[in-house]
């Protein structure tokens, strides 16, 4: 049975507290990514370090296909939580946590033709995919527990407890560099001690999750399988996660077609333009954390039917989402020059990045809105609209493309991707008012 959730204010720096664990833990990601890297490049050899690089690309890839269930199970959770659903709660971890075994064992049983199916897309040379393909079955034996981490980081952010988030993303993280040093330096394992290295960290993250889980556990609910597999519960939750799906895939089909058609523009500019996407996922990492804010607060206020406390949430995160944006374009105006020469040591290459530079100081601002407005919607479970809004963005940078890249090149290419942000932001800003409508219903 509901219990009321007494009322707390939306505050500056109730934001800020969901917000800045999330943008700490995204901060460590990439130095994990240069740690393998660099570990395998002790080896002496350039086979590790490109065997180690496209195994764990085609790993994160297929993962990535689940990311459903972090953002769906956020909205889903914080309007539990805020209509003080408390078994209703503890139920949705267990079907995450089932989602996720399952999930993971099939890849697990279905590794062989994936694997080959993915070296057909990125082909490499014979030694780089036997190596990459002993990585990736090692890997491959942590998909259950990868998995379902996407499910526990949602449920604890739709809670706000995103300090457990940064615990168990830092500690994952340590853990998985101490490994690389001992097995790959001190061991000599290779290409197989960093799988290893990422294999016990990926459980040990489960398992500290779960840690964090455990009031759930004293739910009679967690266990509670009429409720757990409820027909119409299961339904919405197949509806929210198959129209995240959708829009995740329509997303990546523009990121794909963006280094595509970059391809076609010379090696220079498309490493060029590989150097500038990092500003992208640097700008999505600093406002990653004000969206996750979205999630859960505007979740929690549809959950307890308070419209005045879902347009508190939805102004303030989008606020300081906003003061992220700006700094970020800040940033790159005034340092991202000489960030992409520590990028790329070519002076060809720098040239090019330069050149397109004033793309990625308007890409925060521009990205700003569709950013947080998936937030918001993620947190009202509002995915038909997202879903229905990226499809439009898609057909629209298509067209984008169509006029602007004969004339202006790659510049145009750059000016289509922005446009499809723009697209995005102002396809759910008109859906917006519909949404707080239907919050007290």
């Amino acid at each position: 049975m509901a219990e009321a959730v007494p009322s707390r204010p939306v505050t500056h720096s109730r934001v800020l507290r969901i917000a800045v664990p999330v943008v700490l833990a995204n901060i460590s990601v990439p130095i994990l990514g240069a740690v393998d890297t660099g570990v395998v490049g002790q080896l002496g050899e350039a086979v590790p370090i490109g065997a180690v690089g496209i195994g764990a690309v085609i790993l994160t890839a297929i993962y990535w296909m689940f990311g459903f269930l972090r953002m769906g199970t956020a909205g889903l959770t914080a309007q539990a939580h805020g209509a003080g659903d408390r078994a209703e709660v503890a139920a949705l971890l267990t079907r995450v946590l089932m989602i996720g075994l399952v999930a993971g064992v099939a890849l697990i049983v279905l590794q062989g033709p994936l694997f080959f199916s993915a070296f057909l897309v990125s082909p490499a040379t014979a030694e780089v995919e036997v190596l990459a393909a002993r990585y990736m079955e090692i890997r491959v034996w942590s998909a259950p527990a990868a998995i379902a981490l996407f499910g526990i980081m949602g449920w604890l952010i739709a809670q706000e407890r995103t300090r457990e988030l940064l615990v168990v993303q830092v500690t994952m993280n340590l853990v998985n560099i101490v490994l690389d040093l001992v097995f790959v330096l001190g061991l000599d394992w290779g290409v197989e001690g960093v799988a290893f290295a990422t294999f016990l960290a990926e459980w040990l993250g489960l398992g500290l999750g779960l840690w964090f889980c455990r009031a759930a556990f004293r739910q009679p609910a967690w266990r509670d399988w009429p409720r757990v597999f409820d027909r119409v519960r299961l339904a919405r939750m197949t509806r929210v996660n198959t129209d995240i799906l959708i829009r995740s895939l329509l997303l990546e089909a523009i990121v794909v077609s963006f280094m595509f058609f970059g391809a076609g523009f010379g090696n220079v500019t498309l490493a060029a333009n590989q150097v500038l996407v990092q500003f992208l996922h640097i700008s999505a990492f600093a406002l990653d954390g004000f969206a996750f804010g979205a999630e859960s607060l505007v979740g929690q206020a549809l959950g307890a039917k308070n419209r005045a406390a879902l347009r508190r949430s939805a102004i303030v995160t989008s606020v300081w989402g906003g003061v992220m944006a700006l700094a970020m374009a800040a940033g790159f105006l005034l340092l991202g020059g000489p960030i992409i020469d520590a990028m790329a040591k070519d002076p060809d290459v720098q040239a090019a990045a330069r050149a397109y530079l004033p793309w990625m100081v308007a890409a925060p601002l521009l990205g700003w809105a569709p950013w947080m407005l998936d937030g918001i919607f993620i947190g009202a479970t509002a995915t038909r609209e997202m879903r229905n809004t990226t499809a439009l963005s898609v057909v629209i940078y298509l067209g984008a493309l169509a006029l602007l890249m004969p004339p202006f090149a790659n510049h145009g290419l750059w000016i289509a991707y922005l446009v499809s942000y723009v697209a995005r932001g102002v396809g759910l800003g008109l859906r917006y008012p519909a949404l707080e409508a239907g919050a007290d219903r």
